[in-house]
């Protein structure tokens, strides 16, 4: 393997931990394989920034992301970030789901950006991409790090994950949300444990992900939930929804978003294989439905804002902030990072665009930016 584009990340340093043939990757440490990860390969490498800025044309309400890996674990089919490992030199499927990018220095990298006398404490956003919390979050720890620095540093943020490892993290972040405002959300999507084991294989099941909302609000913090993706024919039946919306809200949430599927080149391709392969006769709807690109088409957007938003007023979730099923008016379908009215009440730090922040009103939830 050469030509990498690893270069930003160099150190050309060659362990005997490395696996054979790897060396030649150029910008990386070492590759690992761990008997605690089977199937998992982890490419450990420095990176020269942690912040990353957000184009300015973008319309997502905050200006810096941090992705402490790439690629990721959790395997969903329909991720909307696998076209992000093609940077790499690396599938879109397979490697997307067992070749994970490590970023080792990630920590002592951003604590230098934000010492910078430039930086200005603007809202800085986590797992917009991938996960944080996958599954090498366990052997790597980088999160506890990246909490503490931002949060020493005066910085709100905010975290978005599939994964029940964040409760290794909430008394730290109940201590820094003392400090800085802090948004967290937890993504929902499937509720079938069948279902739930072919789409989206490496994630903690739907249960877990219930007591996660459950164990953020008992730590009294905020947490915002994405019901996400709602996909056509599959995971869009009265009663499932019925059901998803009543277990969130019972559980705590602060507020919901409901989201039909997105199919971004990478992912509409994985996607569209697996649909072929165990659901062939929901194919022909689909070409329908996402005739015009990623985007589900709008009589779709419509029809499911007309079957949610009953639910909503049902358990209260249509007062939130942020309680509403996305882009059936027209705007896009959402998924996280699209825009700020896809981000549920609670998911997002008190900051106004681009950081600049407000007081929370007495008595009231935490508002969307």
């Amino acid at each position: 393997m050469t030509g990498m584009r690893w270069d930003a990340q160099r150190l050309d340093a060659e362990e005997p931990a490395t696996l054979p043939g790897m060396p030649s990757m150029r910008g990386l440490l070492r590759s690992v394989q761990v008997p605690e990860f089977p199937g998992l390969t982890f490419h450990e490498v420095r990176s020269k920034s942690a912040l990353n800025e957000v184009p300015g044309d973008s319309a997502v309400p905050f200006r810096w992301t941090i992705n402490p890996y790439r690629g990721c674990s959790h395997s969903c089919v329909y991720c909307f970030a696998r076209g992000t490992h093609q940077w790499l030199e690396l599938d879109t499927g397979k490697d997307f789901d067992t070749q994970v990018v490590v970023k080792t220095n990630l920590v002592d990298v951003l604590r230098r950006e934000l010492a910078r006398p430039s930086w200005r404490r603007e809202h800085v956003a986590l797992g917009t991409n991938t996960d944080p919390y996958q599954r090498a979050e366990g052997r790597y720890r980088l999160m506890p790090g990246v909490i503490g620095a931002l949060a020493a540093a005066g910085t709100p943020l905010s975290i978005l994950t599939k994964g029940t490892l964040l409760r290794r993290d909430l008394p730290l972040l109940a201590a820094a949300a003392r400090d800085v405002p802090i948004g967290l959300g937890v993504s929902l999507a499937v509720w079938d444990d069948d279902l739930h084991a072919s789409l989206e294989p490496g994630v903690p099941g739907p249960r877990a992900r219930l007591e996660l909302v459950r164990a953020i609000a008992d730590a009294g913090l905020s947490c915002g939930v994405f019901l996400a993706p709602v996909l056509p024919g599959l995971t869009d039946r009265l009663a499932d929804l019925d059901a998803a919306l009543g277990a969130i809200a019972e559980a705590g949430a602060t507020g919901v978003t409901v989201v039909p599927l997105h199919l971004r080149p990478g992912a509409r391709e994985w996607f569209s294989a697996w649909l072929a392969r165990e659901h062939p006769q929901l194919v022909p709807r689909y070409q329908q439905l996402y005739r015009r690109g990623a985007v589900v088409a709008p009589e779709y957007r419509t029809w499911l804002e007309q079957r949610v938003a009953p639910l909503l007023a049902r358990y209260g979730l249509d007062r939130q902030a942020g309680g509403a099923a996305r882009g059936a008016d027209g705007t896009p379908a959402g998924i996280p990072g699209d825009a700020d009215r896809a981000f549920p009440a609670g998911s997002l730090p008190a900051t106004r665009p681009r950081g600049r922040p407000v007081a929370e009103p007495a008595g009231e939830q935490l508002p969307l930016l």
